[in-house]
């Protein structure tokens, strides 16, 4: 829902963050307590999973592959933001994507490096915006990543 809610202002033309969109988020972190906020890192990693895999699929569609199609122009668009992402995180978020565009786990991948840092956290959120921004662009539809994970949601309630 974050990612949706910041794709949204992103389309809507709103650069700046909303404060109470902001105060919103901090609460609902502070809200989760440790285990929570394991549990929304590994929701991240998984919707990296998610994105990459259905990302993979559409290149090799067209005779290409996803690393060299994706991971260039994410880590490029990473490096633009030096207030949010600090450039030491940018191999992190860039072996995440090589590892789920691959087919491994983001989560475990990360997890031989130790436990998630600090400034790890925004860079975190932006690849995962990226992805979700990538996709829609892709199809012509604002909506298309948010609407895939909300499918595979209500598929997996089902089960």
């Amino acid at each position: 829902m974050m990612i949706d809610s910041r794709l949204k202002a992103i389309y809507d033309n709103k650069t700046e963050t909303d404060a109470e969109q902001q105060a919103l988020t901090d609460q609902f972190a502070a809200s989760l307590g440790p285990g929570g906020v394991d549990d929304m890192l590994d929701g991240a990693c998984t919707l990296i999973y998610m994105f990459m895999q259905w990302l993979r699929m559409a290149y090799e569609d067209h005779g290409k592959d996803v690393i060299e199609c994706v991971v260039p122009n994410l880590v490029a668009t990473l490096r633009m933001m030096p207030k949010s992402v600090r450039p030491e995180a940018i191999p992190t978020m860039a072996g995440l994507l090589v590892a789920a565009g691959t087919g491994l786990s983001p989560s475990l991948w990360r997890k031989q490096y130790g436990y998630w840092t600090k400034d790890e956290l925004n860079p975190l959120e932006a690849t995962v915006f990226l992805l979700a921004e990538h996709i829609n662009r892709l199809t012509d539809d604002r909506d298309f990543a948010t609407r895939m994970i909300t499918e595979a949601l209500s598929r997996a309630d089902e089960g």
